[in-house]
Formats: structure tokens, C-alpha cells, sequence
């Protein structure tokens, strides 16, 4: 199971969640999951974030402890779309 979350401030806005702000809400997200599917199931629902991701912002959105991977949308179709996509990779 995935999860997805945007805020509906950033949807057509190009502004994107702090990683603060996304790691705030992510883990809200996680513990609503352990609540309700137990621990071990909670952790291996992913949880993406899909407010405005950028090249600029994926590396420390990636950093975040529930942020699990991203919603990619207009920059899918840029050159910045490989910083996005290979942000989760080790270092």
C-alpha cells in the first residue's frame, strides 16, 4: 500500500512543504497507520510526498524519517527530474 500526501496550499502553487512541515505531517500519517494496522504494518506502507518537489528541495525532503518517495508532477518533464528521482539513493 502507498500512501500519498500533498497540502492543498501547494497543489498549482509551486511552493513546497519545509521538510519540517512534511516530516510533521508524514509521521501524523504513520502513526494513524500504526494506530490502526499495527506497527510492523505501518512501516512498510509508503508515504509520498507530492507538494511541488523540485530539484532544489527533493535532496531534504528525501532526508526526512517518513517521507518515503515522491508524487512527481511538471518536473517529471524537466532535466531536474533525475536530481528528484535519485534523491532517496545512497550516498
Amino acid at each position: 500500500m502507498a500512501v500519498a500526501y500533498e497540502p492543498v496550499w501547494a497543489i498549482g502553487t509551486g511552493l513546497s512543504a519545509t521538510p519540517a512541515q512534511a516530516q510533521e505531517v508524514h509521521a501524523a500519517i504513520r502513526a494513524y497507520l500504526t494506530e490502526k494496522l499495527g506497527p510492523e504494518a505501518a512501516q512498510t506502507v509508503r508515504i509520498m510526498y507530492g507538494g511541488s518537489v523540485k530539484a532544489a528541495t527533493a535532496p531534504e525532503l528525501a532526508s526526512c524519517a517518513d517521507v518515503d518517495g515522491f508524487l512527481v508532477g511538471g518536473a517529471a518533464l524537466t532535466k531536474d527530474f533525475l536530481t528528484i528521482a535519485t534523491s532517496f539513493a545512497a550516498p
